[in-house]
């Protein structure tokens, strides 16, 4: 048997380079090299200068104040995230370019200039102002993909509200959880949101929701659907958006932050244990989405920009919102899924607003390889100059196709990896400087100090993996948990002292390039040996019968844990025990005998959240039979209920 760890340094060592091009460098946003080495000599000097791109009310006096595990950004300054993504645009004299191009699933489109949005935001800040919400209060924010979505976060950070925003495919026991632990006062939310031709109902869960939580009080809701979607107003507490809006005037001044004010909540869930309030301010939040969406996906003021994440997620918050809209960026939003009505329906909405800059999930780009390459073809995407990943690591196959197929071998592929935690990008290429290789995230961001460590907290050298840390404070990154304190001292800073744990593991190859492997949680233990999912998911889907794969370890009486491959098949391609076999036999050879499957699984579908990222826990609970934990993420809940009654019972 070949060994094990040399087996995986093959596979990391990728040979395809993909250099910039010549052109992109020289109109790019960053041309400069030199920029990492400025970071490094004086990183506080190297923010301050990104943070002094935007408008201060008043400068800060200190650029950072840091007490181990807790930062402070810009102490002393004061700004309002709102006026900086609304409102010098339009004194700029920008008001009547595109701020957001909005697509309903069912065909619907709104454009809204900056001096439109300017209103609008203005308007629903005054609202809340007269239901009571005053600077610090909570909002709670449950809401599809529509354009009030957006208005509404850039109303709290006008006036100081805290904002909370939901994920409107989360359950009313998840919803009611969350409104609970930030205390929120008002709820806004919609009679209801599309999602593949069927109406969610979110009013409905929100009613269900607010029957036990003390501190709503007040309502606001939207009318999206109408008459389709029938729901109850409560009478003193329920108040329709557009009666608010009507009744508001379109003057209000937008309140002077300091730069650790808060400016949001986001909860993120585990497998286990409550979920974590992810409490992030202002000053330092908004200069690190701001300049990593300048450098990273080099906005110019002509391009149309789309991320195609849900705003309940935080990449919606800091690349649909904040980040592309501070730097006066026209962005697309899209209420549905990509495959409603049909399954080119991305494709076509790039064709339709000629989208120059794309941002979307591996898991995503994988499900376009299974429908095939006739679909993008079938459009005209010859607008696009730069496409994204974001959410997962990346299989280089999936970058491989994602770069062919879509950015027809011109456009330059920047594979990001950042979490709710850290508020904004940290390791990417440069487009314009950058060399990437496919299924790396390359180098950390200038100014970001990130490492991969062994279990001792000690850099490992070159070609080696371990656990991904970051060395020093960044703008962006978390202030603590809402609430608690002792938490994010024990989850983030306990593992390494003074080194910020991201609980995900990384490999860096000879070149100094970082190799995301997924979280520590994916990284089995099979017979002494840490065995990677995502370096046999990559093997499994270089296959050609294999549409998309994910590998999670089931418990094993003799090794500790057994890997078991959950396959979905390219379309014209049978499922059989004979194929099984050969995907087993393939990941050995390609890994070494000990990273060959237990067990190959074929689904047709395996189970997503929204967002795109398949969720690896359900997949471990059905191979092990437990009792399936909370499903209410998930983009089609009857995939993981096909999955148990073919799998753990009996059928199939």
């Amino acid at each position: 048997m070949a060994d094990q760890n040399t087996a995986i340094d093959a596979l990391l060592a990728e040979y395809r380079v993909f250099a910039p091009e010549s052109k992109f460098t020289e109109q790019a946003n960053i041309s400069d090299p030199d920029i990492y080495a400025r970071a490094r000599k004086d990183p506080e000097s190297f923010w301050a200068q990104c943070a002094s791109e935007l408008h201060w009310v008043r400068k800060w006096d200190k650029t950072l104040e840091w007490n181990p595990p807790f930062a402070k950004w810009f102490v002393g300054g004061k700004i309002n995230a709102c006026y900086n993504c609304v409102d010098r645009h339009v004194m700029a004299g920008k008001g009547d370019k595109p701020a957001i191009l909005w697509e309903g699933e069912p065909g619907d489109a709104v454009t809204l200039t900056y001096s439109q949005l300017l209103e609008q935001v203005e308007r629903f800040a005054n609202a809340m102002r007269k239901l009571g919400i005053v600077k610090g209060d909570r909002v709670a924010i449950y809401m599809p993909m529509i354009p009030e979505l957006a208005i509404a976060l850039l109303a709290c950070a006008r006036i100081g509200a805290v904002h909370s925003v939901i994920f409107g495919g989360f359950s009313a026991d998840s919803l009611r959880e969350r409104i609970n632990d930030c205390g929120a006062k008002l709820l806004i939310t919609a009679d209801g949101g599309w999602r593949r031709g069927q109406v969610i109902p979110l009013k409905a869960a929100a009613d269900e929701a607010i029957s036990n939580t003390p501190s709503i009080q007040s309502v606001v809701c939207v009318r999206r659907i109408g008459d389709m979607a029938p729901i109850s107003m409560h009478e003193g507490r329920d108040v329709w958006w557009h009666d608010l809006m009507r009744e508001s005037s379109e003057s209000c001044v937008p309140e002077p932050m300091d730069s650790e004010d808060p400016l949001f909540i986001l909860y993120t869930s585990g497998s286990t244990g409550k979920p974590k309030g992810i409490y992030h301010t202002t000053g330092g939040y908004l200069t690190g989405v701001y300049i990593t969406s300048k450098w990273v996906f080099d906005l110019k003021d002509e391009d149309i920009y789309w991320c195609t994440a849900d705003i309940g997620w935080v990449t919606g918050h800091s690349y649909i919102v904040y980040g592309p809209l501070a730097n006066g960026a026209t962005c697309v939003m899209y209420e549905g899924s990509p495959d409603t009505p049909t399954k080119d329906r991305f494709w076509k909405i790039i064709e339709k607003w000629k989208v120059t800059v794309f941002y979307t999930a591996p898991t995503a780009i994988r499900t376009f390889m299974r429908w095939g390459e006739s679909l993008p073809a079938g459009c005209n995407l010859d607008s696009l100059r730069l496409l994204g990943s974001v959410g997962e690591p990346i299989n280089p196959e999936a970058w491989i196709w994602y770069h062919k197929y879509i950015g027809k071998e011109r456009c330059p592929v920047v594979d990001t990896w950042w979490q709710t935690e850290t508020g904004h990008i940290m390791i990417a290429p440069l487009p314009g400087i950058t060399p990437t290789k496919p299924g790396a995230a390359t180098r950390p961001l200038p100014g970001i100090d990130a490492a991969v460590v062994n279990d001792n907290g000690e850099e490992v050298p070159l070609g080696s993996g371990g656990y991904l840390v970051i060395k020093s404070p960044w703008p962006g990154m978390l202030r603590t948990l809402w609430g608690d304190d002792n938490r994010y001292r024990q989850v983030y800073w306990s593992r390494f002292p003074n080194l910020y744990f991201t609980g995900d593991g990384a490999r860096v190859d000879n070149d100094g390039y970082f190799w995301l492997l997924g979280r520590v949680d994916d990284v089995m233990l099979v017979a002494g040996h840490n065995l990677s999912a995502m370096e046999m998911e990559s093997v499994l889907v270089e296959h050609d019968a294999v549409a998309e794969a994910a590998v999670i370890g089931r418990h094993d009486s003799i090794k500790g844990q057994a890997p078991v491959a959950f396959v979905t098949v390219c379309e014209g391609v049978r499922a059989t025990p004979e194929l099984a076999e050969e995907l087993k036999a393939y990941v050995g050879k390609k890994l070494g005998a000990i990273c060959k499957p237990e067990e190959v699984l074929f689904s047709a579908e395996l189970p997503k959240t929204r967002s795109g990222k398949i969720m690896r826990r359900l997949l471990r609970d059905i191979a092990e039979g437990r009792m399936l934990g909370d499903t209410t993420t998930l983009a089609d809940p009857t995939v993981v209920a096909t999955l148990k009654k073919r799998y753990t019972d009996g059928e199939g």
